[in-house]
């Protein structure tokens, strides 16, 4: 019994130390969309859809120095996020999300402006940085689109 006691006291010092010690964590998330521009016309309108299953690559550097590389794939609704928890003094401090690829053979071909953005992230915990959506196109558009 007395063991079972000690145990408990050393997990709770265990605890009490820990949550004393001032190590704070700190939350992360990028969001975007992949869309396809059916008409190629640098718009997104009511003719475009959303890309279910496209890959994004999102490469962070922290604040101390590490770089961290994240891949996420689109949702049923084009959107894909990429989110860390992490100590306060690890926190992202830049980085670059580029397309990788769209797996729709109707609309596969990379759209101008589309390469990659590069930002810094300055936002406090718990808050997102949103990206400008990514942009694929078909090799040929429909003909309503002349």
């Amino acid at each position: 019994m007395e063991s079972k006691n000690n145990n408990l006291v050393l997990g709770f010092v265990v605890l009490a130390v820990f949550l004393i010690s001032g190590v704070k964590s700190w939350t992360g998330e990028i969001h975007g969309r992949v869309v396809c521009d059916v008409c190629a016309d640098s718009s997104i309108g009511p003719e475009d859809h959303v890309l279910e299953g496209a890959e994004v690559a999102v490469l962070c550097i922290t604040k101390s120095g590490e770089v961290v590389n994240y891949q996420a794939f689109t949702n049923s609704k084009g959107i894909y996020t990429v989110a860390e928890t992490m100590p306060e003094s690890e926190r992202w401090d830049a980085c670059l999300a580029r397309p990788i690829s769209s797996f729709h053979d109707h609309c596969n071909h990379l759209g101008n402006g589309s390469t990659g953005i590069k930002f810094t992230y300055n936002h406090p915990s718990g808050h997102f940085h949103v990206i400008r959506p990514f942009v694929y196109r078909p090799s040929t558009g429909p003909t309503y689109c002349i």
